[in-house]
């Protein structure tokens, strides 16, 4: 069978379930139902009831009709459709199907609306239940295929002690690794680089999986603030969990810069020599300045404070980056390393673009075949590796 992958060997690093409005209530026992708050309540992500009707309307149309599967894998990569309206969107079995027309070797997935339905709440205990139940719908969506990785949420605000147990409970659920905030909402608070967290950064590397930073899991950190929105002009949407406006998109990659700085320069990951991470969807573009300034920060303070290793090197060799489709890819790898960056499609969000793989090689016209080839798979082995 021809695949959009070709005789590419891919290892998708993010992409998502575009859950329908039961995704948490069907996994969740009696108690938990009455603490989850509809997913129409939130206000992140518009919630359309027409776009959930027409989504199951259409899934039932391709179950029963070849014909009409035939018409949907002719479109799998058409972003304008509907996030629930495209193949596998919100099915296990059929977005296995969708893999299969890829022709992708892995695809971590992770959560949409579901996310947003229980992170926002200001009820820690609505939060817990909710984070258990996520990560139980989402070991359930990927348990039936070896090459789908459900990647959970673990929501650090509630303290190490809670944060670890949700954390065993999400492995048992079939989650591979999770999802972490970039930012703790409450200034008064202990960071997540504070020794109290050593035993969650303790547990990724026991379990020997990456912790993931996505652009949506930020602890409500605002890389723009809104009052930049109050300037006579339309707000542009891109959709997804794609920020508004071309300045939020220019600045989307500051909560995870200053995560990640703070990570190396408070030394959890010279506390703990096997930690790993991603970024998702924060962009690429920013990473050579980043690193150089890792060096120049070291360099200032290196009078007044030993430092264990390069944190320029330390970041290249635990840290990789999954950009943006149309980013200069060959520029940041000429610029960085050719060891950080990974492939991601975002299927099925907008964002993704209706041809990931076409935008992402028009950028890499220098890079040879061993470059290539740890973009599309080798540099996520090497994350995971051990596994």
């Amino acid at each position: 069978m021809k695949t959009y992958a070709g005789d590419r060997r891919i290892f998708d690093a993010d992409s998502h379930v575009i859950e329908l409005d039961d995704f948490l209530h069907i996994v969740a026992t009696p108690s938990e139902r009455l603490l989850i708050p509809p997913m129409n309540a939130q206000t992140e992500l518009l919630v359309s009831q027409d776009g959930l009707d027409r989504g199951r309307e259409l899934f039932e149309k391709r179950q029963a009709d070849a014909g009409v599967m035939a018409k949907f894998e002719a479109a799998l990569l058409d972003n304008t459709k509907s996030g629930w309206n495209r193949i596998g969107a919100f099915d296990p079995l059929e977005r296995s199907h969708a893999l299969d027309l890829f022709g992708f070797e892995r695809q971590w997935i992770l959560s949409t609306f579901a996310f947003h339905q229980i992170a926002h709440t200001g009820n820690k205990k609505v939060l817990e239940v909710g984070a258990r139940v996520l990560n139980r719908a989402m070991g359930q969506f990927c348990a039936s295929d070896d090459r789908l990785d459900a990647i959970g949420y673990i929501p650090l605000s509630l303290g190490p002690e809670m944060a670890l147990q949700l954390m065993k409970e999400g492995f048992d659920a079939g989650c591979y690794t999770f999802m972490i905030d970039t930012n703790e909402p409450d200034d008064a608070a202990h960071s997540f680089t504070h020794p109290d967290f050593d035993p969650i950064w303790a547990e990724f590397q026991r379990a020997n999986v990456p912790f993931v930073n996505h652009v949506a899991v930020n602890g409500d950190y605002k890389p723009v603030p809104d009052s930049f929105k109050n300037n006579s002009r339309e707000e542009l949407i891109l959709g997804g969990d794609a920020p508004a406006g071309e300045v939020k998109l220019a600045c989307i990659g500051n909560s995870v810069q200053v995560f990640l700085a703070a990570m190396i320069f408070d030394g959890v990951f010279d506390r703990h020599p096997n930690l790993r991470a991603i970024s998702m969807e924060h962009g690429g573009f920013w990473l050579p300045s980043w690193l150089r300034s890792l060096e120049f920060a070291r360099d200032t303070f290196k009078r007044r404070r030993r430092f264990a290793s390069s944190p320029m090197e330390l970041a290249m060799e635990r840290i990789k980056v999954s950009p943006f489709a149309g980013e200069p890819i060959g520029w940041i790898i000429d610029n960085s390393s050719p060891d950080m960056l990974c492939f991601a499609s975002d299927f099925p969000h907008p964002e993704g673009t209706g041809d990931p793989i076409g935008k992402f090689e028009a950028t890499m016209t220098n890079c040879d075949a061993a470059t290539m080839d740890k973009f599309y798979r080798g540099n996520l082995m090497s994350l995971i590796a051990g596994r």
